[in-house]
């Protein structure tokens, strides 16, 4: 299964002889659309296979109830998280009325916006509605399956392509500054800075939203307004003494946003970890979730750097597949592990490091989800909400380190703040 996708990754490779190639954010988007579709229906999802216990695997972070609360009866963090999706509706409903590839779009934006507000105030008056009590997981469905039903495929395309060919543009140079770094302990944390630098390029959080789109943010200027450490988890060091002492033969990393994200920040990661030996399976999106890479804008992606990027490592481990691209299974901006493709399972079974990458991920899901063997949470906070229920600020870091030998006891579990909990 894996052989053939990565010989259909090399078959349909671009040709630098191209010379009347379309422009790179037209191919992007024209490629991807084309590329044969991988739906996976949800009866042939699996349970992740390095969990430590899939019966007591829960995605979330933030627990929205518990069992003392009454049924019936909304709680007070569930009422805050439902106002979260609702401030969504304004910002996803312009987007999707700007969709150019959608006829009428202005009347269909106002259908979603009114079928997800519609939803959100039957969750209101009663939390068991639409399969509920609601969660950060059917949240983010439902708002899918709202633009999905009113029309709308992807309101992020053109903008994800456009991020992506401004990334690539300054891939050389990024990856030229991080081979200047020769010391490997140092080089570990110019990457990690990376990633968390761009994972701001986020168009699903209003606060990052409006940073990118309203000052123009850059990735240079994002990797030096870090905030300052110690960050709400900051396991650098940790980090950096698994890399140093061991070598990781297989690493999975599922992968967030498009753009200065993935291909500033996840990329060059994943690249270090082959040049030190690893295999490493990059995972990515079935459907269309906010501005996430998909599978399909994924495969598409690496066949440009291919072409467009002299970069060794990257081009020999693509053609070797010690770069693997994987269908996650999912179509949503967060991870449920109990809920991926067959593919990422068979893919991910042997695997000594798992990465998850970007707030919906790494920290508004699975942050504390123990597996049997390393994992990595990395991402930035760009929720409020989020902030204060880890006790930290907003555009704070998560650098959270387990390894596989982890033993939870009381007084290295997180415990909930009560302002945010109703246990």
């Amino acid at each position: 299964m894996l052989a053939v996708k990565k010989e259909g990754l090399k078959l349909s490779t671009l040709r630098a002889e191209d010379q009347e190639a379309p422009a790179i954010s037209e191919s992007f988007e024209a490629e991807a659309a084309a590329a044969p579709h991988t739906a996976i229906p949800s009866s042939t999802l699996v349970p992740f296979p390095l969990l430590l216990s899939a019966e007591a695997y829960c995605p979330w972070t933030i627990p929205f109830r518990s069992a003392k609360d009454p049924p019936g009866q909304l709680t007070d963090t569930e009422v805050t998280w439902i106002d979260v999706f609702r401030r969504s509706i304004e910002p996803f409903g312009k987007r999707a009325a700007g969709d150019t590839s959608v006829e009428n779009a202005a009347e269909k934006a106002k259908v979603f916006e009114e079928k997800y507000a519609a939803i959100l105030d039957d969750f209101a008056k009663d939390p068991n509605s639409h399969g509920g009590p609601p969660n950060i997981v059917t949240l983010c469905r439902l708002r899918e399956e709202c633009l999905t039903e009113a029309g709308f495929e992807d309101i992020f395309r053109k903008t994800k392509a456009e991020e992506n060919e401004k990334a690539l543009a300054m891939l050389p140079a990024t990856l030229k500054r991080i081979d200047e770094v020769t010391d490997l302990k140092e080089r570990i944390e110019v990457l990690v800075k990376g990633v968390l630098a761009g994972n701001i390029f986020d168009l699903g959080a209003n606060n990052s939203a409006a940073l990118v789109e309203g000052e123009g943010l850059s990735f240079e200027k994002s990797f030096q307004q870090l905030l300052p450490r110690p960050w709400v988890f900051d396991h650098v060091a940790e980090f950096q003494k698994a890399w140093l002492d061991r070598t990781w033969k297989k690493v999975v990393v599922f992968c967030d946003n498009s753009g200065a994200d993935l291909v500033l920040g996840v990329l060059p990661l994943v690249r270090e970890l082959v040049r030190q030996g690893a295999q490493v399976v990059v995972a990515a999106n079935d459907m269309p979730s906010i501005n996430d890479v998909t599978y399909n804008e994924l495969l598409s992606l690496v066949q440009k750097v291919q072409v467009t990027v002299e970069d060794e490592t990257i081009s020999a481990g693509i053609d070797s597949g010690r770069i693997l691209i994987v269908n996650s299974g999912s179509d949503v901006p967060v991870a449920d592990l109990a809920h991926i493709s067959p593919e990422l399972a068979f893919a991910a079974e042997d695997a000594e490091l798992v990465i998850m990458e970007g707030m919906g991920r790494a920290i508004e899901t699975n942050l504390h989800a123990l597996l049997t063997c390393d994992k990595l949470n990395i991402g930035m906070v760009k929720h409020k909400e989020v902030a204060d229920f880890l006790g930290g600020r907003i555009y704070d870091c998560v650098v959270k380190y387990t390894p596989g030998d982890y033993v939870p006891t009381p007084s290295r579990v997180p415990k909930v703040p009560t302002h945010l909990s109703s246990a």
